[in-house]
């Protein structure tokens, strides 16, 4: 059995940060004690981009989903998942007009059960995004790769 301290310690998320500016996305991994400190932020709430590795921007949360895929949604209070009958709206787009549906949805604070969090930003650093996010190849790749020309069977 797992007490609470050590499943707080164990907590991972996939942070998904958008820059306005320019339409991009990247994707950081945000562990240990920085995502400790986001368990209880808010949609909406701005806090530094020290959490996701960059010092100098301020990031807005603009929602997540959690281990199951269900969706934040802003004007749910708390960290629950709950089922809410929705018409066009977040997490749900009807082919017909007027039909509505009881689907699931979580709550508007991340929690230790959220497993992606959308992220915009709202101040730039000075380090540029690109350097923070370069691609570094894979090693060994080189080895995948086949050295001659492909024979046919």
């Amino acid at each position: 059995m797992v007490n609470s301290s050590e499943r707080d310690t164990m907590v991972q998320f996939t942070a998904v940060i958008s820059d306005p500016k320019t339409g991009k996305s990247y994707q950081a991994t945000v562990a240990g004690h920085h995502a400790n400190s986001l368990i209880g932020k808010k949609i909406g709430d701005e806090f530094d981009g020290i959490f996701v590795g960059l010092p100098g921007y301020k990031l807005v949360v603009r929602g997540g989903s959690d281990k199951d895929g269900f969706p934040m949604r802003r004007d749910l209070p708390g960290p629950r998942r709950r089922a809410v009958l929705v018409s066009k709206s977040t997490g749900f787009n009807p082919g017909v007009k007027g039909i509505r549906r009881r689907r699931n949805f979580r709550g508007n604070t991340i929690s230790p059960e959220i497993i992606q969090i959308n992220l915009r930003i709202s101040a730039h650093g000075s380090k540029p995004l690109e350097d923070a996010f370069k691609s570094k190849p894979a090693e060994g790749a080189q080895a995948a790769q086949p050295s001659g020309p492909a024979k046919k069977a």
